[in-house]
């Protein structure tokens, strides 16, 4: 199979396994959401060493270790994905589904603005169309809420971060992930271990099966991160961005279907307007690929080919 359709599968499955997040958070509570991030960021550092000690792949560590700016780029990876889990999981068990969903609704078109600061690229006429529409939906969804969406923004802002740091990064998906969860791991054992002295934790407190659920959110966290890294290195920002509906399109799904969370007009409003902000993203990047291999087949047609000798 070739590399970029192993790439498109494995962010396909990435972001379906994070679309149905919201009916597993729920089963942590009476846990709250510092807490129940802290043993993810734990437990995940035990999925991501079982995958290696499978794999028995350990001279990777020799060479990060010699590559002192990789793992700085990676702390700051595991920083942004800290804050992205915590605010997920506190936006999922206050009641907060839809307005989470809408983050990854926006990221694509956060993805697009990276484009352009970061890496100075220009706009083409519908993308500021879409980028355009994607604030108006912004300010519509501020109004209905009496305050802007902040869930939805520093879900979108900080895990387009993330993407965009592991893109430049290049490491294996295992691999990556060990050393994020290692620079984790120190916190997240210090705050859990605060919890025990203060009587507050909660992971002996409530029978084995939720602590077993504790443990469990390092298995549901590794994996699709592992299959997002995979994709992330194999296929382009723009194709991540196309299968990243996948995952607020579920989100959206479980927090009017099974949360039942009120939808009054002036919010269905709003995300009609982010989803015509996502089809004319869309349509618009394929229309523009289109014509690129419309331009290029003529010109490889043109390329004069060298005469075969006679034999």
């Amino acid at each position: 199979m070739p590399d970029s359709r192993r790439g498109v599968l494995f962010g396909a499955a990435a972001y379906t396994l994070w679309g149905l997040f919201p009916l597993y958070w729920p089963l942590l509570q009476p846990s709250g959401a510092v807490e129940i991030l802290a043993h993810r960021m734990a437990w995940s550092l035990v999925a991501v060493l079982a995958v290696l000690l499978v794999r028995r792949h350990w001279a990777w560590i020799r060479d990060i270790v010699r590559r002192p700016k990789t793992i700085l780029l990676l702390a700051l990876a595991a920083m942004f994905v800290s804050v992205n889990w915590g605010v997920y999981i506190y936006a999922v068990n206050s009641g907060h589904v839809v307005e989470s969903s809408l983050g990854y609704f926006i990221n694509p078109l956060v993805n697009v603005l990276f484009g352009v600061v970061v890496f100075r690229e220009r706009l083409r006429r519908w993308q500021w169309v879409a980028v355009g529409l994607g604030t108006l939906a912004v300010l519509v969804l501020t109004v209905d809420h009496g305050r802007p969406p902040w869930i939805a923004l520093v879900l979108a802002v900080s895990f387009g971060t993330y993407g965009l740091i592991k893109k430049s990064v290049g490491v294996g998906a295992a691999e990556s992930l060990a050393v994020e969860t290692v620079l984790l791991l120190g916190p997240a054992l210090g705050y859990l271990l605060f919890l025990e002295i203060q009587g507050e934790a909660t992971f002996a407190r409530f029978g084995l099966w939720h602590a077993v659920l504790l443990a469990g959110a390092g298995v549901v966290t590794a994996v699709p991160l592992m299959l997002f890294t995979s994709a992330a290195i194999r296929v382009p920002l723009s194709t991540l961005g196309l299968l990243q509906y996948i995952a607020p399109i579920l989100q959206f799904l479980c927090g009017v279907l099974v949360a039942r969370e009120v939808m009054p007009a002036s919010r269905w409003i709003g995300f009609a307007v982010i989803w015509l902000a996502l089809a004319v993203f869309s349509w618009e990047g394929l229309r523009h690929a289109r014509a690129v291999r419309h331009v290029a087949v003529p010109l490889v047609e043109r390329v004069p080919q060298p005469e075969r000798s006679a034999t």
